[in-house]
């Protein structure tokens, strides 16, 4: 009998679904538990799990992991094929690079800023900032330059060997094309734009897409 794995995340969490598209592309069967880090007080039990009681988490029998890139390097070593790691040291660094720059630079700008705000918010009733859509999309411009940047050198995001570069990139980019802004932003750096449209299709992105939730949720 297989060790069950429980995937504990927030349902319209970036971050809880690039681990999703990690384990959808290493066919690894899981199940959910979901916890919203915004709720007033976390489950104490998940926070012995992550003792900062953010998402994810996932536990692998006895054995738990937070931090999602840490999450995603576990998975990749503890299942097989397919592989999504590159052996080859340039496309290594590449992958950690880009892992690095969408985490550090992108994430805020991207789904916090005008994801959030141009379609999250008023999917759920909640006020827009325009000021925050306009900061964020500037702030994302350079961010979409540099991985463009290192899409055209052909190590990573080539829309055909797949490594964890693509499953910690994809997630942020559909959320960030949902604006129109974000849209329009992207397809100003085609080689981006060429991975996206290819990745996009992909079973891992179509069945791990958490939607939007209504006004009434």
């Amino acid at each position: 009998m297989a060790t069950p794995i429980i995937l504990r995340g927030y349902k319209y969490s970036v971050y809880n679904r690039i681990v999703r598209v990690v384990l959808h592309e290493k066919d690894v069967p899981y199940e959910t538990e979901e916890i919203d880090p915004f709720q007033t007080m976390v489950p104490k039990n998940y926070l012995r799990r992550h003792p900062f009681g953010r998402v994810p988490v996932l536990s692998h029998g006895n054995f738990d992991v937070y931090e999602t890139a840490a999450i995603c390097r576990y998975i990749e070593a503890a299942f097989d094929s397919p592989c999504l790691l590159p052996t080859e040291e340039k496309a290594l660094a590449r992958v950690a690079q880009v892992v690095s720059i969408i985490d550090s630079y992108g994430y805020r700008p991207m789904v916090r800023q005008v994801f959030a705000h141009r379609v999250f918010r008023p999917s759920v009733g909640e006020t827009s900032d325009e000021i925050e859509i306009a900061d964020g999309l500037k702030a994302s411009l350079p961010v979409l330059g540099a991985i463009n940047a290192l899409a055209s050198e052909g190590y990573v995001l080539d829309g055909e060997a797949i490594t964890l570069a693509d499953c910690h990139l994809a997630p942020m980019v559909a959320y960030f094309v949902q604006a129109a802004e974000g849209a329009s932003a992207l397809e100003t750096h085609s080689a981006l734009a060429d991975w996206w449209r290819t990745f996009s299709r992909r079973p891992a992105i179509l069945e791990t897409d958490p939607g939007l939730p209504s006004r009434q949720a």
